[in-house]
């Protein structure tokens, strides 16, 4: 459980890497050169146990559409997005929320007009965290393969989110969540 003592972290390492291959030792090491601060260099992260280690896939799917008949989608079943966006728990949380409201609407009136708008609804968000998500991706982890080109790309924008208030906003936006479909 994370906590203010207590954070995940990801380290980018070559597909198919073997997590044994990095006793904690490695990962606490190799944790401070990428955190490093030049302005601060007294500061350092709080070593402690680590609590799990795994590859994980860059992988992002979204299944069109998130209805099959009277079969319901929702979340990791609908769509998977990368860990780098962080929007997989809220994106399942409104998949349920958007099916809730439908299946009172229906309970209570009969309608099935927000059963048959839920794919579309909930859609509209999964394509705008998923966007958000390849965004953050693609910013924050080099491609053993991309180009010099790519790689400048790349840095130009780290370098307009850490100069520019109006760039920070929307990963802010995105990181805090975007607002339900009513």
């Amino acid at each position: 459980m994370r906590s203010p003592e207590v954070s995940r972290l990801y380290l980018q390492v070559p597909a198919g890497t073997d997590p044994a291959g990095w006793p904690d030792e490695r990962v606490w090491d190799e944790l401070d050169t990428r955190l490093a601060l030049t302005s601060h260099p007294e500061w350092r992260l709080k070593r402690g146990p680590i609590s799990g280690k795994a590859v994980l896939p860059m992988r992002s799917q979204v299944t069109e559409p998130m209805r099959f008949g009277r079969l319901f989608l929702a979340g990791d079943a609908a769509h998977i997005v990368p860990p780098t966006g962080a929007k997989g728990l809220n994106l399942a949380v409104s998949d349920v929320t958007v099916f809730a409201r439908a299946l009172i609407l229906h309970r209570d009136t009969g309608s099935a007009e927000l059963l048959d708008a839920y794919s579309g609804t909930c859609l509209r968000r999964v394509w705008r965290a998923e966007h958000f998500s390849y965004s953050m991706t693609t910013t924050m982890h080099t491609d053993p393969g991309q180009s010099p080109f790519d790689t400048r790309l790349q840095l130009s924008q780290l370098e307009r989110l850490a100069d520019s208030p109006h760039a920070a906003a929307e990963p802010a936006e995105n990181y805090t969540g975007l607002p339900f479909a009513t």
